[in-house]
């Protein structure tokens, strides 16, 4: 199942799964289905697999700039995360708007985040497990981030202090921010 979320190119994916009395299988990612559908997404070429012990963590809001700009398609390999995409193309209708989804083990859904968007997730549960595709190679000279607190999202979570990293916790706040980043109409 293919959603559209209120952010334009941000996608809700959820690939279909089949079980029985042993578990289940999924085809996570199969491009010839995903374009039967209409959804044509860049080539990937680097997938990522992060682990976060303690529920509360919060990673981001990262981008790559150009002319390295990444797309990730990030699902949750194991427990419960809430994945966020931040617009910051300038020029954007939506400039600065986010939306955030639950993506778990469970659920097996998964976040289409295009370049031009900021990325971001907080653990839900404790040895949370994130897996996703990226469009382009990690550069270090193109690596950024905006403040994980800076952009008005509504994390699940409240009442928690957040364990963030030193490099998140010292990034810029969205409204210091000069986006890299332009709409494409």
């Amino acid at each position: 199942m293919i959603e559209q979320t209120s952010l334009p190119d941000v996608l809700l994916i959820t690939p279909p799964r089949f079980g029985d009395h042993r578990g289940f299988f999924s085809e996570s990612w199969n491009r010839k289905r995903l374009e039967a559908e209409g959804v044509h997404l860049p080539e990937f070429v680097q997938d990522n697999h992060s682990l976060s012990r303690e529920k509360g963590t919060v990673r981001g809001l990262h981008f790559q700039s150009p002319p390295h700009a990444q797309g990730k398609l990030v699902r949750c390999g194991r427990g419960s995360i809430f994945d966020v995409a931040v617009d910051v193309r300038k020029g954007s209708p939506t400039y600065g708007q986010w939306v955030g989804y639950e993506l778990s083990f469970e659920n097996g859904r998964q976040l289409w985040i295009p370049g031009g968007f900021l990325h971001g997730f907080m653990t839900l549960t404790d040895d949370a497990e994130i897996c996703y595709k990226c469009t382009d190679h990690y550069a270090p000279e193109c690596d950024g981030a905006v403040k994980w607190d800076s952009c008005g999202i509504d994390w699940p979570i409240a009442g928690l202090t957040p364990i963030i990293s030193e490099k998140d916790e010292k990034a810029q706040s969205l409204s210091d921010f000069t986006t890299p980043f332009t709409y494409e109409a």
